[in-house]
């Protein structure tokens, strides 16, 4: 009788398991078959014939309940409650008619009833079934002196405790599935609210800039002097420069991120220091900062503020970038990580520099930490 309680864990849709639980549900049915055989042997009198009927008819109950339960996946596998009470109060009655149609051998309707409890109602109240069902069965089986109950008791109270524990690892497996679809629902809210505002950050300014300069190069050229057409030229240059920088931090960006870009690391830098609690002041525009440069100072920023929040202890931390150089300064302690020790990024930073022939400059201020890339 306990394994009824592997029938209410609920299958995926489509799975082979699926398909066939109605039919190992249906297998602990043959327990009835005892209350059944006793009403066939009094098929010849009204009671034998309602009893065959009875029996059957509260299996097809059972198995429904059951149905009824498998499909409510959206619910922990219970059904709501008004059809749980129609379930229920069905089972109960068939049951009650079993017993007076063909004596305490009905009985054995309760373990099964107080499986549908367990499996369609909150603990708190399926526990009052349960335990009403233990007390029908010793008064039944005293009052009518029919033997002892030891054995239908056991079943009922095993079947129960083993369908308590299954709907319990039901129930969590549900909530662990929804808290990771929200996790995963969240992760996905987070990465296009951080694509949104990298991808802000990166055109934001940029597109401006070109606005303006595209601008003043259409009325320099309306101007036919030959400073006005050369001043014109060098507009057309930088906007040129511009569009094709900004082109390629979209193109960074879009493909997940596998780049550092300038503009994207002042954004983080930003959210970064807030998070310390480091006032943050950074430049508005990176339209100074040479193109084959920019990787570079993307890695200068990322290394400088990380180690500003990890080492410094300060209270503002400050960007700098030029056409020659970018530096992050802070006026912490002064304590900045040792430049040249074993597994610091800032080898590995001298080492991007060194690419392009850059150099790294590190150096104590009064306060604070400054690190330096100076192109040459």
């Amino acid at each position: 009788m306990t394994s009824v309680s592997s029938t209410t864990e609920p299958a995926p849709p489509g799975s082979h398991i699926g398909r066939a639980a109605p039919f190992f549900a249906g297998i602990w049915l043959f327990f009835l078959l005892e209350p059944l055989t006793e009403a066939w042997d009094h098929r010849d009198e009204l009671r034998g014939m309602l009893g065959i009927l009875t029996t059957l008819v509260f299996a097809l109950v059972y198995l429904a309940l059951w149905l009824g339960a498998r499909d409510g996946r959206e619910m922990r596998g219970r059904p709501g409650l008004s059809r749980a009470l129609v379930y229920l109060g069905a089972l109960m009655i068939l049951g009650v008619a079993m017993v007076a149609l063909i004596g305490p051998i009905g009985a054995a309707c309760s373990p099964f009833i107080a499986v549908g409890a367990i499996m369609v109602l909150p603990l708190r109240q399926a526990a009052p079934v349960v335990g009403a069902l233990v007390v029908a069965d010793l008064v039944l089986f005293h009052v009518t002196d029919a033997g002892s109950p030891a054995g239908l008791l056991f079943g009922l109270l095993a079947a129960s405790v083993a369908v308590l524990g299954v709907r319990t690892v039901v129930s969590r497996n549900y909530e662990l599935l929804r808290a990771q679809e929200e996790n995963a629902r969240l992760a996905v809210d987070h990465e296009r609210s951080r694509f949104a505002r990298d991808l802000h950050d990166i055109l934001g300014h940029s597109l401006t800039v070109i606005t303006v300069k595209a601008e003043l190069a259409g009325r320099l050229l309306q101007d036919d002097s030959p400073a006005a057409t050369d001043r014109a030229r060098a507009e057309v240059a930088d906007l040129e420069r511009l569009s094709r920088d900004a082109l390629a931090d979209v193109r960074r960006a879009v493909t997940g991120y596998r780049d550092v870009t300038l503009p994207g690391e002042l954004s983080r830098a930003r959210m970064v220091l807030e998070a310390a609690g480091i006032d943050a002041v950074l430049p508005g525009s990176v339209d100074d900062v040479p193109t084959d440069a920019r990787e570079l100072f993307a890695w200068t920023v990322r290394e400088g503020v990380t180690n500003v929040v990890r080492h410094s202890g300060a209270r503002t931390c400050e960007v700098r970038l030029s056409a020659t150089g970018a530096e992050v300064r802070d006026d912490g302690a002064g304590d900045g990580p040792a430049a040249d020790g074993p597994g610091s990024g800032l080898l590995g930073l001298r080492e991007r520099a060194a690419a392009i022939g850059a150099t790294v400059e590190t150096r104590r201020l009064s306060p604070g930490f400054s690190l330096q890339v100076v192109l040459a």
